[in-house]
């Protein structure tokens, strides 16, 4: 007797996968509790039968079945934050087609013991933690855990997927100096990304021999705290002609302490942002930016985190994705008018690590 159902209105049911996709019932609940054990063609029919017949997986009965809540939690400590939207549509992409449920706490200032603050893995099979996991967060908490991005505090026994920061300020440096600065100011900020990007800073103003200078401004990465330290800079340095700020949200509030100086970007000095947030692509800032590749690392932690699901004991991984520096309209060479006119460089244009120099300089 047929166990199928695929007919016009009626819901659709594992079995109907499995023959749509010419494979097991067994092997469509590997497939969703996102098993390695499963070839990469197999998934793919698996998951394209899925999508094709709109089929959603019973939460009671995958619970039972595998004793698991086919949910996952990301954590993150600031909703105002653009960088996590890519980040979070990536993981949702990893998720597609294999049944789990996603959740999203902000932890924002909260401590370990506030009972105030949302609750923290109640039911989930897995955590990515995308901020720092500092102030005993992860007290209580066993399971399987992917950190997102460079993050304060160490984790053992979780896995790591993050943006390559340091290469970022390496390219951000290796553009500006090839423009022509030699006097490049740095907004930075707390949190590991801003940490790695700082320290890289101050390496690669070293070796191209300029002077680097650095503001914290309040110690955050919001756009005040940019406004804040760009301030700071230009009073305490007013000979910069450059500034690479830790990220966008600090590269619109420092284009805010421009703005009110009465200088214009990028004519009397460049800027650089980090991120390459909807900040920066849209046209009234046009900002040049380190894109850090947020969705890819999204897509990577939540296909991480389904393979600790699977498999606990699996080797821990450590997984740094490259970014690219996309030029734009707010860096330009140093003194513009006596330079000459500079060579017209496409909106958006990648810059790798092996070609920064010659296709920035102009």
């Amino acid at each position: 007797m047929s166990q199928t159902s695929e007919q016009p209105g009626a819901r659709p049911t594992i079995y109907d996968v499995a023959n749509r996709a010419g494979v097991s019932k067994s092997l469509v609940s590997l497939v969703l509790r996102g098993s390695e054990k499963v070839s990469p063609a197999r998934r793919d029919a698996v998951q394209t039968a899925i999508r094709d017949l709109g089929y959603r997986p019973s939460q009671a009965a995958t619970v039972l079945a595998s004793r698991r809540t086919q949910a996952i939690q990301v954590v993150i400590d600031d909703y105002r934050n653009l960088w996590f939207v890519d980040l979070l549509d990536g993981i949702r992409t990893a998720l597609l087609g294999r049944g789990y449920r996603l959740s999203v706490v902000d932890r924002a200032g909260a401590a370990a013991d506030d009972d105030s603050a949302p609750p923290l893995a109640a039911g989930v099979d897995g955590l990515v933690v995308a901020c720092d996991p500092g102030d005993g967060l992860l007290t209580g908490w066993h399971g399987p855990t992917v950190i997102a991005g460079w993050r304060e505090g160490d984790v053992p026994g979780t896995d790591l997927i993050a943006n390559d920061d340091e290469m970022g300020s390496r390219l951000a440096v290796e553009h500006l100096t090839a423009l022509g600065h030699r006097r490049i100011g740095h907004l930075s900020g707390g949190g590991g990304a801003a940490g790695h990007r700082r320290k890289a800073f101050v390496e690669a103003t070293a070796t191209a021999g300029v002077v680097g200078l650095i503001t914290d401004g309040s110690g955050g990465t919001t756009e005040a705290d940019g406004y804040h330290a760009a301030d700071d800079m230009l009073r305490l340095h007013p000979d910069v002609t450059a500034i690479y700020a830790a990220n966008d949200s600090m590269a619109l509030g420092a284009l805010a302490t421009l703005k009110e100086r009465g200088l214009t970007v990028p004519e009397d000095i460049s800027l650089v942002g980090y991120d390459d947030s909807p900040l920066a692509q849209a046209r009234f800032i046009d900002l040049t930016s380190v894109d850090d590749k947020s969705r890819e690392v999204g897509e990577a932690a939540g296909r991480a985190l389904l393979a600790r699901i699977a498999d606990p004991h699996r080797p821990i991984e450590r997984l740094l994705i490259e970014p690219e520096l996309l030029v734009r309209g707010s860096s330009g060479p140093v003194h513009r008018a006596a330079a000459g006119p500079r060579r017209r460089v496409s909106r958006g244009q990648p810059i790798g690590p092996d070609t920064t120099r010659a296709s920035a300089s102009g």
